[in-house]
């Protein structure tokens, strides 16, 4: 039973038709997505990927994706060196959720507020995942309560003696006083240029 159809090529048709019109399909209309003819070709498509843990069942019994984010898709590469000839060709899906989160249920966003990591490249009002199960290494740039106080710095060790360092030369390295609690690790920046 559709043996030519993956479940990714299936997957991409559902998610761009919820791109473009910020709904599932119905199975009436997976019938001309998938260009299937009978609705338990459908049932089996959305059971396969059921299983597959791309979409899930809301509270009412909707199907929806399970990430918030559906995917966009990955059109090539361009180069930030000297020019190339630029061709775009689809090269995938790409979901956010999955290219930046490792650890879902361990990780949020905070919206940045000061300039003290413009060195490290994140600016105010950037965005930042923060996975709180990792464990710090010297030089990663980590949320850290320091005296009561939550910050963003890079984290430094050297031997027992640990410290906070700004990416910016005009703040100082926090050493804590008392109390030093990390609130995990920045693994990625999120920027947005346009409204």
């Amino acid at each position: 039973m559709e043996t030519k159809r993956t479940v990714k090529s299936v997957t991409r048709k559902i998610a761009d038709f919820y791109r473009d019109r910020h709904r599932m399909p119905t199975y009436e209309e997976m019938l001309a997505l998938l260009a299937v003819r009978s609705k338990s070709v459908v049932h089996f498509w959305m059971n396969k990927l059921l299983k597959a843990g791309i979409l899930e069942k809301d509270k009412a019994g909707h199907l929806t994706f399970v990430n918030s984010l559906v995917g966009v898709p990955l059109a090539g590469e361009v180069s930030a060196g000297f020019p190339s000839p630029a061709e775009e060709e689809l090269r995938d899906i790409i979901s956010f959720d999955d290219y930046l989160i490792t650890n879902q249920s361990q990780s949020f966003l905070l919206k940045v507020d000061g300039d003290s990591m413009i060195g490290a490249g994140i600016m105010p009002d950037d965005l930042v995942l923060v996975d709180r199960s990792r464990e710090p290494r010297t030089g990663d740039i980590v949320i850290a309560e320091v005296d009561g106080a939550w910050t963003m710095k890079y984290f430094q060790k050297k031997g027992k003696e640990v410290y906070l360092e700004a990416a910016n030369p005009k703040y100082p390295t926090f050493k804590p006083v008392a109390e030093l609690r990390l609130g995990g690790v920045v693994t990625a920046v999120v920027r947005k240029y346009h409204t």
